[in-house]
């Protein structure tokens, strides 16, 4: 790719970002082309689909969220890795309005462009549960499907004006009935 082109495409996904965590994932792509200061054809000769946009902004999101469950596997205690993954995770999702309906129905579509990174992400989030019931600090009725709606669940909570003030002490609650060996949250919110 020529460094002009690729400087464009660069600009494109940083606009988008910006235009997301503002106005949520259905922000027209003529808007995003005009904060980028690019035409919509160009925006299109890049990103064809709104499909491939998102794909291309949010896949660096997925693998580092990916990789930040590798490292707390490797650094942490399996309870501590999973609340602070899922945590992580739900900081992530808040970032950017409306990502959530998308991932879930990425997740059921091999054909979208997002599947392979979401599904990758949940494995990633289904690997610290599973370190976590191993051990026997979190419940064993739930899996890494269940683990996914739950961050889509929290995520949601913070898209809620009357809501969005107590999502850290729902967060807490949520936790605690994850794990079982001990209460993640001490004091009432």
């Amino acid at each position: 790719m020529r460094a002009d082109a690729r400087k464009n495409r660069d600009h494109v996904l940083a606009a988008a970002g910006t235009a997301i965590t503002e106005q949520g994932v259905d922000v027209s792509l003529r808007d995003i082309a005009r904060r980028a200061d690019v035409g919509l054809a160009t925006l299109l000769r890049h990103f064809p689909t709104r499909e491939a946009l998102l794909e291309a902004l949010l896949r660096t999101s997925f693998d580092e969220m990916t990789v930040r469950a590798g490292e707390l596997e490797t650094s942490s205690s399996p309870e501590d890795a999973l609340v602070s993954w899922l945590r992580d995770c739900v900081a992530w999702t808040t970032e950017y309005r409306g990502v959530t309906v998308l991932m879930a129905a990425a997740i059921e579509d091999t054909e979208s462009a997002l599947h392979a990174s979401c599904v990758t992400l949940r494995a990633a989030g289904a690997r610290l549960l599973a370190r976590a019931q191993t051990a026997g600090m979190a419940r064993t009725d739930i899996d890494g499907t269940d683990l996914f709606a739950l961050v889509a669940a929290l995520a949601w909570l913070s898209d809620q004006p009357s809501l969005a003030p107590r999502a850290d002490h729902l967060f807490d609650v949520v936790a605690s009935a994850i794990l079982t060996g001990a209460a993640s949250a001490d004091a009432p919110g």
